[in-house]
């Protein structure tokens, strides 16, 4: 009974402890995964790389009949998965307006400019000058399988075509042109389409 009232001496966590953590026995471990941020840092990191370089895979280009020329899938792309930059001149809105005068005065020349809006600006990609870069050969579909996306390096603007769903291989690659004035579809009725 005697026992019951003397105060008990507190063992301190030492080696001889019967408090251990399990980590005193088996080492930490950390995952090996990469978080959400790391993974899309790569991903912006190799799109980076591929528009830099001027790479494009898994695609050529075919003339058809009736249509001229026009851009294949030579392997899948994954929806969201990156397909090609639309490449050219990058213009502010009053030298692409100029250009765009210049080329009306020659309707053989034709027309490649696509026009957007980036952090409160109004800038264009000029691809009309004819060159071996495929995104400027990607023809319209109101359906289509890409969609345009703005990508960003050091600051300035890329046009680049994301796959808009799952594409086969040998599919036509197609994006919407977005243009629907009158004038357009006059003179280019396929834009109906």
């Amino acid at each position: 009974i005697n026992n019951i009232f003397k105060p008990r001496k507190r063992v301190e966590g030492g080696k001889n402890s019967q408090n251990r953590k399990v980590t005193d026995f088996y080492p930490i471990r950390r995952s090996s995964r990469k978080s959400k941020t790391e993974l899309k840092w790569e991903q912006k990191k190799l799109i980076d790389d591929l528009i830099t370089k001027g790479i494009e895979e898994g695609m050529e280009v075919q003339h058809i009949e009736g249509k001229g020329r026009a851009v294949f899938a030579t392997r899948c792309f994954q929806k969201g998965d990156y397909i090609v930059e639309y490449h050219g001149d990058l213009l502010q809105i009053t030298d692409a307006k100029k250009r765009e005068a210049e080329y009306a005065q020659n309707p053989a020349t034709g027309c490649y400019m696509y026009y957007f809006q980036y952090l409160c600006k109004t800038y264009c990609v000029d691809a009309t000058k004819e060159t071996d870069r495929m995104g400027r050969l990607i023809n319209h579909s109101k359906n289509g399988n890409c969609q345009t996306k703005l990508h960003d390096i050091n600051g300035v603007p890329h046009l680049i075509l994301v796959a808009s769903r799952d594409i086969d291989k040998g599919e036509e690659l197609l994006y919407d042109y977005g243009d629907r004035s009158k004038a357009s579809i006059a003179a280019h009725p396929w834009l109906k389409y």
